[in-house]
């Protein structure tokens, strides 16, 4: 079993992308202009991509991540996060089985898990994943697919039973943000909160200015 509590997981805002939540701007641009504003790890989720185009926008987002001393994971695509050496892949219940994954990107690499409810949660950390995003917390139209959302009392007790970084995600914003990490989280997940801002680095910044800082584990 791999050691609880990876000193690896240095970060606390993490942001997945979507091209539809750009208000038309280039996603690259977006991103590093997050990344300006303090984020320090970034997941490249495009379903609706060829592999080519994925392959291409890993490269490049893994240019940028290593510029800004960031984390760059990609959503479901092993191999993709291999073939640009990213820091991890992030799972979900349609992915392949977490040991498989394991198996093909080693040790040092991470694994993310997508939980929508307390028994996928314990079950990812059972499995070894090195942390999970638990939600939706809040409404939001990306993730109304999973049903309601599971709200902030679901949350809490998630991230207290488990001992592995937990990241609230669906829906939060700068509004509620405080809200969820009241909750004990380790940290935020979230798309349009900084994508779809006006100004992705101030919103970057007012996001982590809400957050506990990071005790670093040498």
């Amino acid at each position: 079993m791999r050691e609880l509590h990876s000193p690896w997981i240095d970060f606390n805002l993490y942001l997945i992308t979507g091209r539809g939540e750009t208000l038309g701007r280039n996603l690259e641009f977006v991103v590093e202009e997050a990344l300006r504003g303090g984020v320090r790890a970034v997941q490249l989720r495009d379903k609706g991509a060829s592999s080519k185009e994925l392959y291409e926008t890993a490269h490049e987002l893994r240019r940028l991540t290593s510029r800004y001393g960031a984390k760059l994971f990609i959503n479901d695509r092993t191999d993709v996060a291999l073939a640009v050496d990213a820091d991890g892949v992030h799972i979900g219940s349609s992915s392949l089985p977490l040991y498989k994954v394991r198996r093909l990107i080693g040790e040092r690499r991470l694994i993310g898990v997508s939980c929508h409810n307390q028994t996928q949660a314990i079950t990812a950390q059972e499995m070894g994943a090195d942390f999970i995003t638990f939600g939706p917390v809040f409404y939001t139209p990306s993730k109304a697919e999973y049903g309601e959302p599971v709200g902030v009392q679901k949350l809490a007790h998630v991230a207290e039973l488990l001992q592995i970084p937990v990241f609230a995600l669906g829906g939060v914003n700068q509004e509620n943000c405080a809200e969820a990490v009241a909750c004990g989280v380790h940290g935020i997940a979230l798309i349009s909160a900084i994508l779809s801002a006006p100004e992705p680095r101030d919103a970057a910044k007012k996001l982590l200015a809400q957050l506990p800082t990071l005790e670093h584990n040498d």
